[in-house]
């Protein structure tokens, strides 16, 4: 199975931030989810896949191939979904089409009046009449039409409403389907990674945190409900922890629980992705027992 994307003890700078000593792949033919609390790193990361910022110390590489030797094919293989409008908004989408084709040999002009057409999209509109949306289905549009082998999308469902969220996933999905093609999706959004992906990258404080499927990671922790009478947060080293004067909910490792650890009336339950964001995050600021 070929490594889609790859860093070798890789550390990268962007201004005062810093991903250090990253160590991972993304596999072809499957949806990865990179997911991370604001300020995780997110951003740079996908900017370090793209060559826009180069590493201070290790190696990228894509396909198996270095930015330094294959630049260009290299991006050729890449479709990008940005959350950020790019385009020149005096254009018609037409017009705007013509010179994103001009880029990629293998542009598929039928695939993106499929798409076009799929999305309710008019050629002859401008880019700067466009919504926030039609936005999006235009660049996913676009994206698909030279067939990359690799679709990173950063944040392309944010501001969505969850009709459109469902058809993109619906799109992605299908996309993967032949084993050729590989999705990295960053987003906010993390019940969306909980419907499609398949790994997961989980980012924190520049700092990989979790690289695996999705099914690892939430199998590894369980979501613990109790009376705050009960509660003993010496006892276990919570990932996390709140209190109210309904009772407390905390985030654990799997490793600490066995079948008779909490019984009723506590209620232990499989976290969402949200929880071990959130959770992890706080453990990280306040200890493993914060309180």
């Amino acid at each position: 199975m070929m490594r889609v994307v790859e860093f070798r003890q890789c550390s990268v700078s962007s201004g005062d931030f810093a991903l250090r000593e990253l160590n991972f792949h993304v596999e072809s033919g499957y949806i990865t989810g990179l997911i991370g609390p604001n300020g995780a790193g997110k951003t740079t990361l996908i900017r370090s896949i793209m060559n826009m910022i180069r590493p201070k110390a290790g190696e990228v590489l894509l396909f198996g191939q270095s930015y330094r030797e294959h630049e260009r094919e290299i991006k050729r293989r890449i479709g990008f979904v940005y959350d950020e409008d790019f385009y020149y908004n005096h254009l018609s989408i037409r017009e705007m089409k013509k010179i994103i084709a001009s880029f990629y040999p293998t542009w598929n002009d039928a695939v993106f009046q499929q798409h076009l057409q799929q999305f309710g999209l008019p050629e002859r509109k401008k880019i700067r009449d466009l919504s926030k949306g039609m936005k999006t289905k235009f660049a996913l549009a676009a994206a698909l039409a030279h067939e990359p082998e690799l679709l990173i999308m950063d944040e392309p469902t944010s501001g969505l409403d969850p009709v459109f969220r469902r058809e993109i996933l619906s799109i992605l999905s299908a996309y993967i389907r032949d084993g050729s093609k590989s999705v990295l999706f960053s987003t906010h959004i993390s019940t969306d990674l909980e419907r499609i992906a398949d790994y997961i990258l989980y980012m924190g404080r520049g700092r990989l945190q979790f690289c695996g499927t999705k099914e690892e990671l939430l199998e590894s922790y369980v979501l613990v409900k109790g009376p705050l009478a009960l509660l003993q947060a010496d006892r276990f080293p919570f990932q996390g922890l709140r209190q109210t004067a309904l009772g407390f909910e905390a985030l654990l490792s799997k490793q600490y629980v066995s079948a008779d650890t909490f019984e009723s009336p506590f209620i232990v339950e499989k976290p969402s992705l949200d929880d071990i964001i959130v959770y992890t995050q706080e453990g990280s600021r306040n200890g493993p027992a914060a309180s």
